[in-house]
């Protein structure tokens, strides 16, 4: 009889985005997994509900105690303790950590967690080991944020420490617009904020597979234009590239300067997310690192490039400690289309069909926005064309034409 291995899944929220990587783990021969969550298990999707082995419901899944407390009453369902607990959103990271210490269970240690979410003090490791990465300061009050920016000369960017995907991060530039900003979320010894030089560039990611404490896969995508600036620029469609050629000359120091970050950041095993930027003069600077798997699609991409599940990859690395990632076959991107326009909802999108029928085969996957739906407000947008092809350059002129062609109205 072979011995069945029990994960257990915080998934905090219901979201699709987490759903996908639960169905990835329920996927894996040999593991029974439960689900604990802050939501009741009505709202999981009834693919899941059918195949889970037990689900716990606390009040707060961001929360190590409680992810404890779920985790002991599922473990009586399972009819033994788990052997892994897993979850991919990064607010949950340090919790996730906190809670495996308590309960004996493998994964990333609380220091580490700590490490990668509070962006101050991961960058002040990253200076402490020579690794390039923005100057920054962590302000406690307007008058602290100001001389950082002073220090560092406008514009400068302003974030919370432990943000996500450019959530609440700005771009400043001057005393005034400092202090406007400041002055609807003033900064304090409990709630400081992060300064930031402004880093001119192209921004990449570097998405990374670590086993035990060896790096054993790296992606390097391209973004158009950075997050920052769509975020803060309504009408840009942003897209990302996956290359199918990842050892160019221009990508040799984020080969050197990543896996040394991870190194010192504490990465043992598990995907990780980090954002840089290649100045016009070659030089490199980390912005940020994450412990978990890309979002945005990433992970979609990846799975088209290489032919494979990523999801179920990510799933079998964090259970079972084993993965197998074949060979990158193709270039793929996204282009995700964001509402334009004033008013509250999306009356109308054109230019989706003139897409499928001008790029044909090149287009792998499409989630199209939908009439009545709110935007986001986030660089991601409502909807992506997810394009593909053996060579980069006719991925890059596709992701060109679907901005071009593709258009969302708000009324």
């Amino acid at each position: 009889m072979v011995a069945m291995h029990h994960c257990v899944f915080a998934a905090p929220f219901a979201l699709e985005s987490t759903m996908r990587f639960v169905r990835a783990a329920l996927s894996l021969p040999g593991l029974r997994l439960a689900v604990v969550s802050q939501e009741p298990i009505t709202r999981l999707p009834d693919d899941i509900r059918e195949r889970l082995a037990a689900f716990a419901r606390v009040s707060n899944a961001l929360d190590a105690d409680e992810l404890v407390t779920g985790v002991r009453e599922v473990a009586n369902t399972m009819g033994g303790p788990p052997h892994s607990l897993i979850g991919i959103l990064e607010q949950a990271q340090v919790p996730l950590a906190d809670a495996r210490a308590r309960l004996g269970l493998p994964g990333t240690s609380p220091a580490a967690a700590r490490n990668f979410r509070d962006k101050a003090r991961m960058k002040d490791i990253l200076r402490e080991h020579g690794l390039p990465c923005a100057r920054h300061a962590l302000a406690r009050s307007t008058q602290d944020a100001a001389a950082a920016a002073a220090r560092f000369g406008y514009p400068v960017v302003v974030k919370p420490p432990a943000g996500a995907g450019a959530k609440a991060t700005v771009r400043v530039a001057d005393r005034a617009q400092l202090e406007q900003h400041l002055a609807t979320q003033q900064p304090s010894a409990s709630s400081p904020v992060l300064v930031e030089e402004f880093i001119k560039g192209r921004e990449f990611s570097f998405d990374t597979i670590t086993l035990a404490g060896r790096h054993l896969f790296h992606s390097v995508n391209s973004y158009s234009p950075t997050p920052l600036e769509v975020v803060q620029t309504p009408w840009i469609q942003w897209c990302v590239l996956l290359p199918r050629e990842q050892r160019m000359p221009a990508f040799d120091a984020i080969w050197d300067a990543g896996p040394r970050a991870l190194d010192a950041l504490g990465m043992h095993t598990g995907m990780s997310h980090m954002e840089w930027f290649l100045r016009s003069d070659g030089s490199i600077a980390i912005s940020e690192v994450a412990a978990r798997p890309p979002g945005a699609q990433f992970m979609t991409l990846l799975s088209w490039a290489h032919d494979c599940d990523f999801y179920r990859a990510w799933a079998e690395l964090v259970t079972f400690g084993r993965v197998a990632i074949p060979p990158r076959r193709f270039a793929t991107g996204a282009a995700y289309l964001r509402a334009q326009g004033d008013g509250g909802k999306i009356t109308a999108v054109a230019g989706l069909e003139q897409v499928r029928e001008e790029l044909g085969e090149l287009v792998v996957e499409v989630k199209p926005p939908e009439s009545g739906q709110s935007p986001t407000g986030t660089y991601e947008g409502e909807g992506y064309v997810i394009v593909r092809h053996e060579d980069t350059r006719v991925v890059q002129r596709a992701l060109e034409r679907i901005v071009d062609l593709v258009r969302v109205r708000l009324g």
